[in-house]
């Protein structure tokens, strides 16, 4: 019994002790120009699982807090969050007093910030971009370098391209399924309804996800947690579009339960920075919340965001010396106007129903269920037994007639000032022609677009609970199933009253699109040349356990995937009648992943990071079927990529220095690559015809090694230094293998699928991004609320995307000996074949902004935005690819040798100069 006794008071003393010594902590959110206390705004202690928010009066309180140098974040959307390195005193209460919450001007870059590449300009149907727009609105220093100063680059973090992030909207991904990439368009033009964001870096936790290796972007959408009120804005720009409005309004959550916000916008231009690049887009954003109770809420968003814009082409160097970097062989006048034969053309709205339930003050669940459905569509011109409307065309400019030898220069320079005074698109002589085909009616030049229409059922559970005090799980599950609708879409007629459904460039059977309905005519409207579906089921679910201590915390994720694609033809093609009409059979991958990571807290200033992922992934589906538009065949060889990564970072975060230094590796092996392009030597067994082919590349290896650095200071109350680094090395690290889908083959009884064995790729570097970028700059903050800054940045090591065919042993063995071509050896191959690197450049940009307090009673604020970028008008390429059409050494180096080839590499520009001015208010 004394035991007992004795047991039971030092239970209890303990426990008296320990209550004792618990420490707490509260303080005050105010609005820097209103003094208003902030509601809801969200104050977390980092490494734990503790986190508050702000009542009416703008108070927050913990009940308890670590001990030790724990870190307070105290954050709200449209401010800029505050970080505070607490001092704890054991059973005492830490009182931060009244802190002031400042206007983010990130929001503001957001607005500005337009990064097109070459992917969004390209001719496939894949309708996705990829730009910084993952991570764009995020606070880390060196991730705002990569979007706002080096995303008009092309930059891409850690070299990889956007497939390899995640990007979603209330934990439903937005990634398609087709090309892996999230189609930015779908939201574009509404930043204010889009700007509740949370990301991760790398395969950093997320609790939504288990995500990829470039990191997640979750866009929250419930309408209770954005910030009642409402904001117009009116901008102006030179780059892909002159003119923007945009207004916004957000009720709150009223006393019967109910929230919504509402958001539109329109942007349009003439014209944008590059010749001829029209643009019109229109967006609409409504989201509304019913509270039940304090644990059950609906939500419902709708988005809407139709957008078309003309595209700009690729030039080679002789057509850019000739006309300028501006110019753009895809438009020409039609009466008194530009018009532009590619359009790229974008309507897809969202619907999403979401249910968010607290099944206990640890434990939540949300439920989401998404419709989407609508159009991607890029125009071209089609002719049958015309000549080539394209102004560039390499029997129209000097190069092919200098390269003949039998042209004198006189007669060379009459060609070339004939190609400067003709070098756009002749919209009239079409037309013309068109009245003069020979057969009342038809068309020889028609303008059609290339359609993908998409519906896409998806839906998920992510269930969020706290264990204990340190252990947490994330999980989910998430189901999609696509029907993707592919054609060929007949849009002008362009005079005449009907078009021909075939291929001229075979004859018989050969040349019909569809056997089922031979020699048939078609009219505006219609589907024509291909046709066909393609079905895909994505099941995916992950499990997430984190652990929180005072010295360190872990997490350790795992994820599962099934992916099934099949194709279904609706037309006969004349050329594959046995193999492509009706379905295909099904592909199946089964994929898993394992990720974890480890931060050490030496104390609350300095922090060491660890993550590493190892994980499969399914090839895209545009990479299975290896022509689509005409055949079933599967991608031979192809297989999962696999996919491993790893970083370390060292992180240091104090009231006047924020800091994050990290090495980072990642591998990607058995990716793949398909192409589409008109060659010459590669046709038959004897390797001397010309045919159009679909290039496969498979078993890729890509790896990207290297550092990145982000430091902020604070320089004084007003100041503040900001510098971002990152160095890299992205290559491919071993060979991979070539083959070609060959229609000209099939039609003559061949087997189209020719094996070019090795492609020799090992040390060459990834196309298209920078591998080296620096960045400095400074920023005033004036305590009248007006602000300015500028950076200086250095882009070096980025390379021209090499043609594959021209790496293979057909480049340099002549097929009728089986020796090599004549003139062939290893430096001589090494010279011509060695991959181009871009110039270094630099960039300078300048910001600045000024706001004002419309009234002294409530938040009502006036202000601007305004930036400059590329002040000194720097020339600089952003990107470029070689062309394959001459394949062999000998008609490579013929090409080449006068010094302007007529089959040179194409390249995209960046912007010159360009301003955004942005006026809003906030009431």
């Amino acid at each position: 019994m004394k035991k007992l006794v004795l047991s039971t008071l030092l239970v209890l003393q303990a426990v008296f002790v320990f209550a004792q010594q618990t420490s707490t902590l509260k303080g005050k959110v105010v609005d820097s120009k209103s003094q208003k206390p902030l509601q809801n705004v969200v104050a977390t202690i980092q490494s734990t699982n503790q986190s508050v928010v702000t009542d009416a009066e703008g108070i927050f309180n913990f009940k308890s807090i670590p001990d030790g140098e724990p870190v307070l974040v105290v954050s709200s959307t449209g401010y800029r969050t505050q970080t505070f390195v607490l001092e704890v005193t054991p059973g005492q209460t830490v009182d931060l007093g009244t802190i002031v919450l400042e206007e983010d001007i990130t929001t503001e870059l957001q607005l500005s910030l337009v990064t097109i590449t070459e992917n969004d300009l390209g001719d496939d149907n894949t309708g996705s971009e990829s730009t910084s727009g993952l991570l764009q609105a995020s606070r880390d220093t060196y991730q705002q370098a990569a979007a706002f100063n080096w995303g008009q680059a092309r930059f891409r973090i850690r070299g990889l391209d956007n497939q390899y992030g995640t990007t979603m909207i209330n934990g439903i991904s937005m990634n398609k399924i087709y090309d892996g990439r999230p189609q930015w368009s779908n939201w574009g033009g509404l930043n204010d309804a889009t700007r509740n964001q949370e990301f991760t870096m790398g395969s950093s936790p997320s609790e939504y996800t288990f995500g990829g290796i470039l990191g997640t972007q979750e866009i929250d959408t419930r309408a209770s947690h954005y910030r009642p009120g409402s904001r117009i804005t009116m901008s102006g720009t030179n780059t892909n579009y002159s003119w923007r409005a945009m207004g916004t309004h957000a009720s709150g959550l009223n006393d019967k339960g109910w929230a919504f916000v509402v958001s539109g916008s329109r942007r349009w231009a003439e014209e944008g920075y590059f010749e001829g690049t029209d643009y019109s887009a229109s967006s609409l954003f409504a989201s509304v919340e019913k509270k039940f109770n304090d644990n059950h809420s609906i939500n419902f968003t709708s988005i809407y965001a139709e957008n078309s814009r003309g595209k700009s082409s690729p030039n080679t160097q002789e057509v850019t010396d000739l006309m300028g970097v501006k110019y753009n062989s895809y438009w020409g006048w039609q009466g008194g106007q530009k018009r532009n034969s590619r359009d790229k053309d974008i309507a897809e709205p969202i619907n999403m129903l979401s249910h968010y339930w607290k099944i206990n003050e640890n434990t939540t669940l949300h439920t989401n269920v998404a419709y989407q459905t609508g159009s991607i569509g890029n125009t071209r011109l089609d002719y049958q037994n015309g000549n080539n409307p394209d102004p560039t065309y390499y029997k129209k400019l000097p190069s092919y007639f200098n390269n003949l030898g039998t042209y004198s220069e006189a007669e060379i320079d009459g060609i070339r000032n004939d190609f400067v005074n003709n070098s756009q698109i002749n919209w009239n002589a079409m037309y013309l022609a068109n009245q003069n085909s020979g057969f009342p009616g038809r068309s020889i030049y028609v303008l059609y677009e290339d359609r993908t229409d998409d519906t896409q059922w998806s839906a998920n559970s992510i269930l969020n609970t706290s264990l204990s005090d340190h252990i947490s799980l994330n999980g989910g599950v998430n189901f999609k199933r696509l029907k993707s609708h592919n054609f060929q879409n007949l849009l002008d007629l362009m005079g005449g009253t009907y078009f021909a459904d075939i291929d001229p460039f075979y004859s018989g059977d050969n040349s019909q699109s569809d056997l089922n309905n031979p020699n048939r005519y078609v009219g505006e409207s219609d589907t024509y040349g291909y046709n066909y579906n393609l079905f895909a089921t994505v099941f995916d679910g992950f499990t997430q356990f984190k652990f929180n201590y005072s010295k360190f915390d872990f997490y350790l994720a795992q994820s599962f995937s099934r992916t099934e694609y099949q194709r279904e033809g609706l037309y006969r093609n004349g050329i594959y009648a046995n193999n492509s009409y009706g379905k295909s059979q099904k592909t199946t991958y089964e994929n898993f992943g394992f990720k974890g990571g480890l931060t050490y807290k030496i104390n609350g200033r300095h922090l060491l990071d660890f993550n590493g992922v190892y994980m499969t992934k399914a090839p895209i589906m545009r990479n299975v079927f290896s022509n689509a538009r005409l055949n079933n065949n599967i991608t031979p060889n192809l297989t999962d990529e696999n996919i491993v990564a790893a970083d370390a970072s060292y992180i240091i975060r104090s009231p006047k220095l924020k800091a994050r230094l990290t090495g980072f590796y990642n591998k990607i092996s058995n990716s793949s690559e398909i192409s589409f392009y008109y060659a010459e030597s590669i046709g038959d067994a004897d390797g001397d015809a010309d045919s159009f082919v679909s290039e496969i590349v498979t078993g890729l290896d890509k790896q990207a090694m290297g550092a990145e650095l982000g430091l902020e200071y604070k320089i004084t109350s007003t100041i503040t230094a900001n510098a971002s680094a990152s160095f890299g090395q992205y290559i491919y690290s071993d060979n991979a293998k070539l083959i070609t889908n060959d229609d000209g083959r099939a039609a003559e009884g061949l087997n189209p699928i020719r094996n070019f064995g090795t492609v020799y790729l090992k040390d060459y570097h990834q196309p298209g991004l920078p591998e080296q970028a620096y960045s400095f700059g400074l920023e005033y903050r004036d305590p009248h609320y007006w602000w300015i800054g500028a950076n200086i940045n250095y882009l070096t090591g980025s390379y021209v995307d090499v043609s594959s065919i021209l790496r293979t042993d057909n480049f340099t063995v002549d097929p009728s000996t089986g020796d090599n071509y004549d003139g062939v050896t290893e430096t001589s191959v090494r010279n011509i074949l060695k991959q181009e690197k871009f110039d270094n450049f630099m960039l300078l940009n300048v910001i600045g902004g000024k706001s004002w307090r419309i009234s002294s009673k409530n938040r009502n604020t006036f202000g601007f935005f305004a930036s400059i970028n590329n002040v000194l008008d720097e020339v600089y390429k952003t990107g470029g690819f070689e062309q394959s059409r001459k394949a062999t050494y000998p008609d490579l180096a013929a090409d080449r040798a006068n010094g302007t080839p007529s089959f040179g590499s194409k390249y995209f520009y960046g912007y010159g100069r360009t301003y955004f001015v942005n006026f809003y208010i906030n009431f």
